[in-house]
C-alpha cells in the first residue's frame, strides 16, 4: 500500500520497470468542495491494480475504466466529474464539488520524468513539473526563474502565451521526527504513518527502540544531538519530544529550534514546560525561540490515554502543516 504521493508515483515507476505499462491519473483542476486536492494521483498498471486515490472512492472506477483504455490507445483524456454532472447517477462526487482529472500514460518521455522527479523527491528538494493541457507538447521538469515556474503561486493551471500548463509542485513530503520510544509515541508512529508522514523515532535506549514496538518508523537508538543532525531538519519535518527526560529532550529542542521545521512540540504540563524553558534559558535558548514550542504539546481535546494523546498530537501537526485556523478561530475573527 502506498501511503503518500511520493510512494504512489514510486509505484508507477517500479511497475514500468517491471516491464508493465502504466497510467498516471492526476487531479489538475477542483471547484467547490473536493475531496481530494489538486495534485493528488491515482497509478494503474495494464492488470488493473491501482493504487492513490482522486476523489473519495466516488469515481475511482471511472478514472481506472479511463487509465486502462489510455494505456491501449495511448491518448491521453482529461475528465471531469461533478453532481451536475450526466455521470452523477454513476460517478459523481457526493461532497457537491467538481474535479478535473488528466490521465496519461506512462511513456518514455513521462517515465524519464518521473524518474528524475523521484531522485529529486529522494533527495528532498523542492521542484515543480509543467504538462501541457492543449498540445501534446513534452512535460518538463521546471527550473528556478521559468516563467511558468514563477507564474505558478501553487500546484494548478496556469495559462502562458496562450497555451496553458498543469504546474505541479512536488516537495519534499513530510516527516515526522519523535523523540522518545514511549507509549505515545508507538500510537502517534502508526497514525502519522497512515497519514501520511516518513516517521523516524529517536531514542538512546535500545530497550525502548525496537522494531517490535515501532513497525512503521525508522529507528534511531541513539542521543538527539548525533541522530538529528543525521537525518536533517527542513521545513517539511515536525519534531514531537515526549520523554519527559531533560537529558534527551533538552538537546532535541535545541536542535529543533535551530532549524526551519514547521512543527515543534514537547509533552509536558504547563509547569513541566516552565522548567524546560528556564533551563533552556539557562543554556542560552532565546525566550523569543522557545515561543515556538508547542507545549502542552496537541489540541486541546480532553485527551487522556496514549491513543488519545496521538490524536491530538497529529491534529495538531497537521494543523501547523496546512497552516489553516480552526473553524471555531475563523468564527472568532467574523464575529
Amino acid at each position: 500500500m502506498a501511503w503518500n504521493e511520493f510512494e504512489i508515483l514510486l509505484q508507477a515507476e517500479h511497475w514500468r520497470r517491471a516491464g508493465l505499462d502504466a497510467a498516471i491519473a492526476t487531479v489538475v483542476e477542483t471547484f467547490g468542495s473536493a475531496p481530494r486536492p489538486v495534485g493528488s494521483h491515482l497509478v494503474v498498471d495494464a492488470l488493473g491494480r491501482f493504487t492513490g486515490s482522486v476523489s473519495a472512492g466516488c469515481v475511482e472506477a471511472d478514472v481506472i475504466e479511463t487509465a486502462l483504455d489510455t494505456i491501449s490507445e495511448d491518448l491521453p483524456r482529461v475528465l471531469e466529474f461533478g453532481v451536475a454532472d450526466e455521470t452523477a447517477w454513476r460517478a459523481g462526487l457526493s461532497c457537491g464539488g467538481r474535479i478535473v482529472v488528466l490521465v496519461e500514460k506512462l511513456d518514455d518521455r513521462r517515465f524519464e520524468l518521473l524518474c528524475a522527479s523521484n531522485q529529486l523527491r529522494a533527495r528532498r528538494r523542492a521542484h515543480a513539473i509543467a504538462t501541457p493541457l492543449d498540445d501534446d507538447a513534452n512535460p518538463r521538469l521546471l527550473s528556478v526563474g521559468d516563467p511558468l515556474e514563477e507564474r505558478a503561486g501553487a500546484s494548478g493551471v496556469v495559462r502562458l502565451d496562450g497555451r496553458r500548463w498543469f504546474v505541479e509542485r512536488r516537495d519534499p513530503d513530510p516527516r515526522l521526527i519523535i523523540v522518545g520510544a514511549v507509549h505515545v509515541a508507538q500510537a502517534l508512529a502508526s497514525m502519522a504513518r497512515i497519514a501520511g508522514f516518513d516517521v523516524f523515532v529517536v531514542d538512546p535506549r535500545a530497550a525502548y527502540s525496537t522494531q517490535e514496538r515501532f513497525p512503521d518508523a525508522r529507528l534511531e537508538a541513539r542521543w538527539p544531538e548525533e541522530a538529528l543532525p543525521d537525518i536533517g531538519l527542513d521545513a517539511s519535518t515536525a519534531v514531537a519530544v515526549l520523554t519527559h527526560d531533560p537529558k534527551i529532550d533538552d538537546p532535541a529542542l535545541r536542535i529543533a529550534l535551530a532549524s526551519d521545521c514547521f512543527y515543534v512540540g514537547a509533552l509536558g504540563s504547563r509547569a513541566t514546560h516552565a522548567r524546560r524553558c528556564a533551563r533552556l534559558v539557562a543554556k542560552g535558548l532565546a525566550p523569543a525561540a522557545l515561543a515556538r514550542v508547542r507545549a502542552p504539546i496537541g489540541l486541546d481535546i480532553g485527551a487522556l490515554s496514549p491513543a488519545d494523546i496521538a490524536v491530538s498530537v497529529l491534529g495538531e501537526i497537521i494543523l501547523a502543516r496546512r497552516r489553516k485556523p480552526l473553524r471555531a478561530e475563523r468564527r472568532e475573527n467574523v464575529a
